[in-house]
C-alpha cells in the first residue's frame, strides 16, 4: 500500500445540502431559513453571543479579578521538602528536582520557600528564594544559588544526555 493506492472510504464524503429547489423538496421556498427576520436575510451573519439586542450574558455577569500582565507564576518547593528527599552534601538543581517529582517540569521557575526545617547541607540552585529560605539553607553551610530558567533548561539538557550516554556504554 503506498499514497498511489490510497482511496477515501465509502460515506466519509456527504454532498451539501441542496436547497431552494421547489416546494416538492422539502427545502424549497424559504430555503430551511425559516420565515422573516435577520436569519433569513441574504448575508446576515450574527456576531458570537449576539443575543437579539438583549445584553448579552458576557455582559451580564461582573468581571473577577485581575492578573497583572508580568506577574511571575513560580512552582513553590518548600525547604521540608528538600529535607525529606535529599541526602546531606546533594546538590540540588531543577533537573534533579524533577527527577524527585518535586516539580514536574521546566516551564515555570522554582521558588524555594522556607517552610520547615533543614538539618542537611545541602547546594541549591533555583530561580529565586524567599529570606527564610536561603538564611535556613545557609545557616546549616549550604549554599543558594540563583539562575536563569534558561540555564536550569540547558543544564536539565545536558543531564538528560549524560545519562542517556552512560546508559549507551553499559549495553556495550
Amino acid at each position: 500500500m503506498d499514497l498511489s493506492n490510497l482511496k477515501i472510504a465509502k460515506g466519509s464524503r456527504h454532498l451539501p445540502k441542496r436547497v431552494g429547489l421547489g416546494l416538492g423538496s422539502g427545502m424549497g421556498k424559504t430555503s430551511t431559513r425559516g420565515q422573516k427576520g435577520q436569519g433569513a436575510r441574504q448575508g446576515s451573519k450574527v456576531p458570537l453571543g449576539f443575543e437579539g439586542g438583549q445584553l448579552p450574558l458576557y455582559r451580564r455577569i461582573p468581571k473577577h479579578g485581575f492578573v497583572h500582565q508580568e506577574r511571575i507564576d513560580y512552582v513553590i518547593v518548600n525547604v521540608s521538602d528538600l529535607e525529606k528527599v535529599f541526602e546531606d552534601g546533594a546538590v540540588v538543581n531543577a533537573s534533579t528536582l524533577l527527577f524527585v517529582d518535586l516539580i514536574h517540569n521546566l516551564n515555570k521557575p522554582v521558588k524555594i520557600l522556607g517552610n520547615g526545617k533543614l538539618t542537611k547541607k545541602l547546594n541549591v540552585t533555583a530561580q529565586a528564594f524567599s529570606k527564610g529560605a536561603k538564611a535556613s539553607i545557609e545557616k546549616v553551610g549550604g549554599k543558594a544559588n540563583i539562575s536563569s530558567l534558561k540555564d536550569a533548561r540547558v543544564e536539565f539538557k545536558a543531564t538528560l544526555k549524560k545519562l542517556a550516554d552512560s546508559q549507551v556504554a553499559k549495553e556495550k
